[in-house]
C-alpha cells in the first residue's frame, strides 16, 4: 500500500474521472480543492480497507513475482500514478466488490490502466477483480479463494491517451500552477 495519502500538486492515475470528466460539478470542484492543498479528503469506508487489506494477498495469489506497490512520478505532468502490482511488461490493478454483486469494469478503470501504462510506457494491463464474502469484512486474515478471480487484459490505447487525456492533464496542470478554477469551455 502507498503511505503517503496527499494527493495535493499532483494527478493520479485512480482520478481519472475527474481529469477528463465535467469541471462544473460540485465533486470536481471539491477535487480540485485537495489539488491545490485547500481541502483535506479521509474518506475511507469498510469496504475500502478491506480491499487494501486483501490486495497484496490478491496479487501473491496471480502474480507472485510482480513488484507491489510501485509509484511512477512525472513531475512535467504532475502525474503521480501508483501501482498496485507490476513486471517489467505487464500491470496489475486489484479491484475488489462485494461477492453478492456482480463486478463491473466502469469506463474509469479503463481509463486509469490506460493512464498507468502511458506512465509505465508499456503496452498491457490486467484488472483483477475478487470478490469478498461477507466473512473476508470481518476477518482479514482469510485465505484467497482462487475460484473467485477473474482476470480482465486491457491493451494500450494511444489515442485515448494522446486526444483525450493528455490535452485535459497539460490544461489542469496549468491551471493548478496559476491556482484558477479549470473551466470546461477553456480545453
Amino acid at each position: 500500500m502507498i503511505s503517503n495519502k496527499d494527493r495535493s500538486g499532483w494527478f493520479g492515475a485512480s482520478e481519472s474521472q475527474y481529469i477528463i470528466g465535467n469541471y462544473e460539478t460540485k465533486s470536481f470542484k471539491n477535487w480540485w480543492l485537495e489539488k491545490l492543498g485547500l481541502r483535506e479528503n479521509n474518506f475511507t469506508n469498510s469496504a475500502m480497507k478491506t480491499g487494501s487489506y486483501y490486495e497484496h494477498k490478491i496479487l501473491d495469489a496471480v502474480a507472485p513475482y510482480a513488484r507491489k506497490d510501485y509509484q511512477i512520478l512525472i513531475p512535467e505532468l504532475k502525474l503521480r500514478v501508483n501501482l498496485d502490482g507490476d513486471t517489467e511488461d505487464m500491470i496489475y490493478e486489484v479491484k475488489t466488490y462485494n461477492a453478492k454483486d456482480e463486478f463491473k469494469i466502469s469506463p474509469y478503470y479503463k481509463h486509469q490502466l490506460q493512464i498507468q501504462m502511458f506512465a509505465k510506457q508499456i503496452k498491457r494491463a490486467a484488472i483483477i477483480s475478487y470478490g469478498l464474502s461477507p466473512e473476508d469484512y470481518r476477518n482479514f486474515f482469510n485465505g484467497i479463494d482462487l475460484t473467485k478471480i477473474n482476470l480482465h487484459s486491457f491493451n494500450y490505447n494511444e489515442r485515448f491517451i494522446k486526444e483525450e487525456f493528455l490535452p485535459k492533464l497539460r490544461y489542469l496542470c496549468d491551471c493548478l500552477e496559476k491556482t484558477v478554477m479549470p473551466k470546461n469551455n477553456k480545453i
